[in-house]
């Protein structure tokens, strides 16, 4: 029985991808039932040695030999049996005209022709030599193209390269010619070394005063140096001996006595030949003048010397400008200082003298209504002073928040929880046309803030995006777990690490960049005069970035703000409130002892009449030195109530400290109204110490005072 596949017999590698084929569901079937014509035509491919390809069908399906492998690259393993235009998708352009006119009848040879290659080392240059011409079917009709092709890169590049090296070879000639036409080579040589003659041409000899006849009969090298200048004699006999010991290429300036008796620079260029035994034996070469050269060179180092100095000159000039303008930047910056401290004044001024006003006002009138016995009238005036001396507190703590020298109190907080807690206060405070949105992140990392003045710093936000909004809007309250990399550290100037974020987002104007840069500056503020005093910002950022964090703001004009707040994340548990129990104020039950030092005599005498009424012993003490005497005596003292800055030599810190040695047990209660954390520990402070900030309720100062005893 006739071997169906008996056709691809002999065609090799290629033949056995056809064989391994999987022919199922391909458009021209299993090989087995391939028209005779199209068999016999590929089994003339397979045994070319000649790279070729077969072309078939309507679709052009692609087959090829073992020779045309090396054109193929990576698509050698999937090429057999694919359309020609899927196999070369990327000439497929250059390709198409060509195989046009084929089937057309017109079957053209291209020689040399160009052509960009995917390799399996990336696209190349190539050069091809290749026809095309048509296979017909038995009905006389255009079944296939047979394409011969032949790689012509190699011989393509080589002509390219012989007709460059012929080009220069013409240049160099040409360059000599000229060289000798212009007098730039004034002489040329040969020196037969075993036998020390040198043999020179007619123009080596006139530029050396020399008899031509002499020099072509041959001279030896000390006559030929003769005219050489003393100074450079030495170092030519060294460069001459080098060359002819390790032999090669050599190249000497140095000058020459010629016929009008004067010294000319001129430069030697010969090539010394060994013999096969490594003797030298012979050494040709030329001389050139190279006396303008050496001018020009001459001219060109002292023109470069004249511009060193006067780029020193002139850096001179521009260190002298530099510190000019720092100066007078630095004036600049001293004059904006004064201004700000002026504007600063001047607000505080205002608003101190407005709550000092109902404070002091408040004050009299009580006075004159307890003289009258109108005594119903003194809670009314009561209610003001507390109110503006509450107020006078809040305007405080915000100037120390955004100079970051508040006194903060942090806790192990639930962001959550706080926003939570906040979100009716929120809700009222920006009115009912602005809808509020609170998205808390589940599992939020817990942050070690001051509870209070992250409220505090929320609310202002939520008041800053509802002026944002005139016309009503949405603020979206929003918090997240973030880990900054090195990358997202660095954009919002953090260590890397774990944060967590909360975001307040407007629907109102934006901001634009300008605005951006200056939200966070003390006293900037986009607000009419007498509506804002460009504190509220300076406050959050100061407050973040005293508690570790940071404070960013993005945004877009006409499309809104987004304020975020980046707080460390801790690793602790979060505190629970702990309710009051009873009602009162907590007392002192078993005659504890206080000691309270402070400098301020109206605030010693608060506390101490606060301690007193609640049933303790207390003890004053005016500055360091008297309370660092009670405290190193016998007496009992159960809490140590003090400012942190005091007279006597030591502040309050250093006095506990202090008093530690000798009553290691000691709790301290901190009572300030200004404070440098490093004094009262960074917001690291021992066990057994607190801080309370002044101006405090008395229910405040009960509570500590007992939950530290009791502690």
């Amino acid at each position: 029985m006739t071997d169906p596949m008996a056709f691809l017999a002999g065609g090799g590698e290629a033949a056995r991808m056809i064989r391994e084929r999987d022919w199922t569901g391909h458009p021209l079937g299993h090989p087995a039932g391939w028209p005779a014509e199209f068999r016999a035509a590929l089994s003339l491919v397979l045994n070319s040695p000649e790279s070729m390809i077969l072309a078939w069908g309507p679709d052009l399906h692609f087959f090829f030999n073992d020779a045309y492998f090396p054109l193929l690259g990576p698509r050698l393993t999937w090429a057999m049996g694919e359309r020609f235009d899927r196999v070369w998708a990327d000439a497929w352009e250059q390709a198409k005209p060509i195989i046009d006119a084929a089937f057309g009848g017109r079957a053209e040879r291209f020689v040399d022709l160009p052509w960009k290659l995917d390799t399996d080392r990336g696209q190349r240059d190539t050069w091809f030599t290749f026809s095309y011409s048509r296979v017909l079917d038995a009905a006389g009709l255009v079944a296939g193209l047979f394409i011969l092709t032949n790689e012509t890169t190699a011989r393509v590049l080589g002509d390219a390269a012989l007709r460059e090296s012929e080009a220069l070879a013409r240049e160099n000639v040409e360059r000599v010619r000229l060289s000798l036409a212009a007098g730039a080579i004034i002489g040329t040589w040969v020196w037969d070394i075993p036998g020390d003659r040198f043999t020179v041409d007619e123009a080596f000899a006139l530029n050396f005063g020399l008899d031509p006849a002499l020099g072509r009969s041959g001279i030896s090298l000390a006559k030929v140096v003769e005219t050489v200048h003393p100074d450079d004699q030495a170092g030519l006999a060294e460069a001459i001996g080098q060359a002819v010991a390790r032999g090669g290429r050599y190249a000497h300036q140095y000058r020459v006595r010629r016929r009008d008796g004067r010294y000319y620079w001129l430069e030697a260029n010969g090539h010394v030949e060994h013999g096969p035994d490594g003797t030298p034996v012979r050494f040709p070469g030329v001389l050139l003048d190279i006396e303008e050269r050496r001018a020009v060179e001459a001219e060109r180092d002292r023109a470069l010397t004249e511009l060193r100095d006067l780029n020193e000159r002139l850096e001179q000039r521009v260190e002298e400008r530099t510190a000019a303008l720092q100066m007078a930047e630095t004036q600049l910056r001293q004059s904006q200082k004064m201004e700000a401290v002026g504007q600063l004044t001047g607000g505080l001024a205002h608003d101190f003298n407005n709550l000092l006003a109902g404070i002091s006002g408040s004050l009299e009138m009580i006075g004159s209504r307890l003289a009258q016995g109108r005594i119903a009238d003194v809670e009314k005036y009561m209610t003001v002073a507390q109110g503006a001396a509450r107020r006078a507190a809040a305007l405080t703590h915000r100037l120390l928040a955004f100079s970051r020298r508040q006194t903060l109190d942090p806790k192990t907080t639930d962001v959550n929880r706080l926003v939570e807690g906040m979100e009716d206060m929120i809700r009222r405070t920006v009115g009912p046309a602005i809808a509020v949105e609170v998205v808390g992140a589940s599992g939020l990392w817990p942050a070690l803030v001051d509870p209070p003045q992250l409220e505090n710093a929320l609310l202002n936000l939520c008041i800053n995006a509802r002026d944002a909004m005139p016309d009503g809007g949405r603020i979206t309250v929003e918090t997240a777990n973030r880990w900054l990399d090195e990358r997202g550290a660095r954009e919002r100037d953090l260590e890397p690490g774990q944060y967590l974020s909360l975001c307040v987002t407007d629907t109102g104007t934006g901001m634009p960049a300008d605005v951006i840069a200056k939200a966070f500056d003390p006293f900037f503020t986009t607000k009419p005069v007498g509506q804002g005093t460009g504190l509220g910002l300076s406050m959050i950022y100061g407050f973040a970035r005293q508690s570790g964090g940071h404070a960013r703001i993005y945004s877009e004009v006409g499309m809104g703000t987004t304020v975020c707040l980046y707080l460390p994340r801790h690793h602790g548990a979060v505190e629970e409130d702990i309710a009051s129990v009873g009602s009162g104020l907590p007392r002192s039950e078993q005659g504890e002892t206080v000691l309270v030092v402070d400098d301020e005599p109206s605030v010693r005498m608060l506390v101490t009449d606060i301690l007193e009424d609640l049933g303790y012993v207390a003890i004053e003490a005016a500055d360091s030195v008297a309370g660092l005497k009670v405290l190193q005596s016998d007496a009992r003292i159960d809490l140590l109530v003090t400012d942190v800055g005091l007279p006597g030599g030591m502040n309050g810190r250093q006095m506990a400290d202090a008093a530690r040695i000798g009553r290691p047990d000691l709790k301290v209660l901190f009572v300030t109204g200004y404070a440098e954390n490093a004094v009262v520990g960074n917001g690291h402070l021992e066990p057994g110490m607190a801080v309370l900030t002044k101006p405090f309720a008395v229910e405040t100062m009960a509570e500590r005072v007992r939950a530290m005893i009791e502690a």
